[in-house]
């Protein structure tokens, strides 16, 4: 009954931050929205199937920060990710201008309010996963599915993406053992204060 109370109060806790995160976030997104379009005329909207609670899957939106096409150029470049188990890079030569920008300031993840409005993921959680990524997981691994994915979490706020894949995988299950919306609200004052992030913390 604790456990169900806990996650009632949680997603109460999504539904009001993610509503006025869509509100707040209307004028960045225009203003981000005009920026992509002038770079390279491409779409606004960047639409990846991705894993969910307990292995469902689900669109997620971001704004975006690559060029078109992105996708087809990933398996090309997946051997050169700067972090083991999970694709990322430091310079990875797909982002556009105005995306080194947003990504750096992680504002091409504002649309994922919708996401959250929506049910298909949380405020706070684990990292979204790609579908390429879950097919390695071991079962250690797998347990980070039994709750929804966030827009921020607990290794967003000890390090960002400058964390092992082995270390983002520690502080998911910490944050899955101890989640309640007090630890929420903690990690999302946290991750306003990293909006404007350093060369240390940054996002990549």
């Amino acid at each position: 009954m604790k456990r169900w109370i806990q996650d009632i109060s949680i997603r109460i806790l999504d539904i009001f931050g993610a509503a006025l995160g869509i509100i707040l976030s209307i004028i960045p997104i225009l203003i981000i929205a005009f920026l992509i379009k002038r770079e390279d005329g491409g779409s606004v909207i960047f639409r990846q199937r991705r894993v969910g609670k307990n292995g469902s899957y689900f669109i997620m939106f971001k704004l975006r920060s690559m060029v078109e096409g992105s996708e087809d150029l990933w398996s090309r470049l997946i051997e050169h990710s700067d972090v083991e188990g999970m694709f990322k890079m430091h310079e990875d030569p797909r982002t556009t201008n105005i995306g080194k920008f947003i990504r750096k300031h992680s504002l091409d993840e504002l649309p994922q309010f919708w996401n959250v409005l929506r049910g298909e993921m949380s405020l706070v959680g684990p990292r979204p996963a790609l579908i390429k990524e879950v097919e390695s997981y071991d079962e250690r691994s797998q347990r980070r599915l039994t709750v929804k994915p966030g827009i921020t979490g607990l290794w967003q706020v000890s390090g960002r993406s400058n964390l092992s894949f082995e270390k983002m995988i520690d502080l998911d299950l910490e944050y899955i053992q101890h989640r309640t919306w007090w630890l929420n609200i903690i990690i999302m004052v946290k991750t306003i204060l990293l909006i404007f992030p350093s060369e240390k913390n940054g996002a990549y």
